[in-house]
């Protein structure tokens, strides 16, 4: 029996298909299932523009022959029409193994056999979709600026139920059902003339229960003091090379884009190039050494609650934490079981596709810095001057992910170890190595953010959390 309503299909139909890619000639097949269902609804100021429920369903095939990787989909799901498009997968393979100059090979990993769902105490089913709506524009109408500040408020509310099944030829069968709420805001304030922007994104694996747990009021109301402090009260800051405390949602960010996204194993084979990019890691390899000892980045997808939560990929291997700096020497690439057979290692679990007509991919999850021993007080008791830049308000990094540059939003002066007068906009700019040879200290207090992290051609957003402690950089550039 399935986790979830599917009348249609289940693993035995899946089997069935993989088996018959293997007739057709193909040394690996594979069949997804991938159910998304859910609902979406936006509003602008107070009014609601979209509200829709959306139901995307069909299954995915890949297979490999002579080395040529196919891919193929369907939301047909008679017989005919799986078997048509399974045939469809093989004969891709049999074309690209013609053109390609490397062979594709799917390299080992702890393949699983399992079946696991997130709990949901408020089950998203249960819930009517007029009072999601209703829900969604109580959120948006009690986003009360202060007094005298021009505001506008969009907010997006999102909520989905993702089931798969997954076989393989080789063994993986996995079926898991994935509930997740994510919700965006952006507030446009202007007050003196000035304006500024603020954008924010929460979220959680879970049932209905997330939207009235997940803070979101206190979230915006701590934004829109955060604007009006630094259009009323905020001062040019001081230039230089300067002590910098970054908060854990900057450090959340930093890690994502100049660890996690340079860590992508196809990225270092080159195959973003054309869409996002490369890496510095195509030139500085595993032991390599980046940051000081006190950094150590990991990107683990089982951590219970969140946004990129799930214990098997959209290859069948097992999920772990996967350290990607570990005491500030480079540490493991995230690699599917492709890049992982060219690398020679075992795949850890890092392939996820966006729906049924996207392939797997390798992708973050959930990225942080390891928390130390600091208490925030510790951290900043020994600055003359210095920096505390607690929210971005943009950020900007280059192809290889190592020049990159952040603009704060809310930002404080350090003087003679405690804070002073909020500054505006301070530019922290530096390189990946000075960033992460400057950190000298890390805070104890872990939190993590939420995001939809775009990659690929066709594009592909997934869900995904970041996240860090406070930390100390020492004299970088403001």
């Amino acid at each position: 029996m399935p986790l979830a309503d599917s009348p249609i299909v289940d693993a035995s139909v899946l089997l069935e298909l993989t088996d018959y890619m293997g007739r057709l000639g193909a040394e690996y097949s594979e069949a997804r299932y991938h159910s998304i269902t859910g609902f979406s609804a936006f509003y602008l100021s107070g009014s609601l523009i979209q509200a829709s429920p959306s139901d995307s369903s069909g299954i995915a095939f890949r297979a490999v022959v002579d080395g040529g990787l196919g891919f193929s989909s369907t939301s047909k799901l008679d017989m005919d029409s799986l078997k048509s498009a399974a045939k469809r997968a093989v004969a891709a393979a049999r074309a690209a193994s013609r053109l390609v100059k490397r062979k594709v090979e799917m390299g080992p990993g702890l393949l699983g056999t399992a079946r696991y769902s997130v709990i949901e105490r408020k089950p998203l089913s249960s819930i009517p979709d007029v009072d999601r709506s209703d829900t969604a524009a109580e959120i948006a109408s009690s986003a009360e600026p202060p007094r005298g500040v021009e505001a506008s408020v969009s907010l997006f509310y999102m909520d989905q139920v993702e089931h798969k099944i997954l076989v393989s030829s080789d063994g993986a069968l996995v079926e898991s059902v994935i509930p997740k709420v994510y919700i965006f805001y952006n507030l446009n304030v202007k007050y003196n003339g000035e304006r500024r922007t603020r954008f924010f994104e929460l979220g959680g694996s879970g049932g209905f229960e997330i939207v009235e747990n997940i803070g979101i009021d206190s979230a915006i109301e701590d934004d829109y003091k955060s604007l009006f402090t630094v259009l009323s009260r905020a001062v040019p800051p001081p230039h230089g090379k300067l002590d910098v405390i970054l908060g854990p949602e900057v450090v959340g960010l930093i890690v994502h884009e100049s660890a996690g996204h340079p860590s992508e194993a196809d990225r270092v084979l080159g195959r973003e190039a054309a869409q996002a990019g490369l890496s510095y890691r195509m030139e500085k390899p595993v032991g390599y050494r980046i940051g000081s000892e006190h950094v150590t980045v990991i990107d683990d997808p089982t951590i219970p609650g969140s946004l990129g939560f799930y214990l098997y990929d959209d290859e069948g291997v097992r999920a772990r934490p996967r350290k990607l700096i570990e005491n500030g020497v480079l540490s493991e690439l995230l690699h599917n079981r492709e890049t992982a057979s060219i690398y020679g290692v075992e795949s850890n679990a890092a392939a996820r596709a966006m729906n049924y007509m996207s392939e797997p991919i390798v992708r973050m999850a959930n990225t942080y810095m390891a928390p130390g021993d600091y208490s925030f007080e510790e951290l900043i008791e020994d600055v003359e001057l210095g920096v505390y830049i607690k929210k971005y308000m943009e950020w900007n990094i280059d192809d290889y992910r190592w020049k990159q540059r952040y603009v704060g939003l809310e930002a404080y002066l350090v003087k003679n170890g405690r804070l002073a007068e909020p500054v505006k906009d301070p530019v922290f700019e530096v390189t990946s190595e000075e960033l992460y040879s400057s950190i000298d200290a890390v805070g104890r207090d872990l939190r993590f953010y939420s995001g939809i992290c775009g990659k690929g051609e066709p594009p592909q957003g997934v869900p995904v959390w970041f996240g860090g402690p406070h930390v100390r950089v020492r004299g970088v550039r403001i």
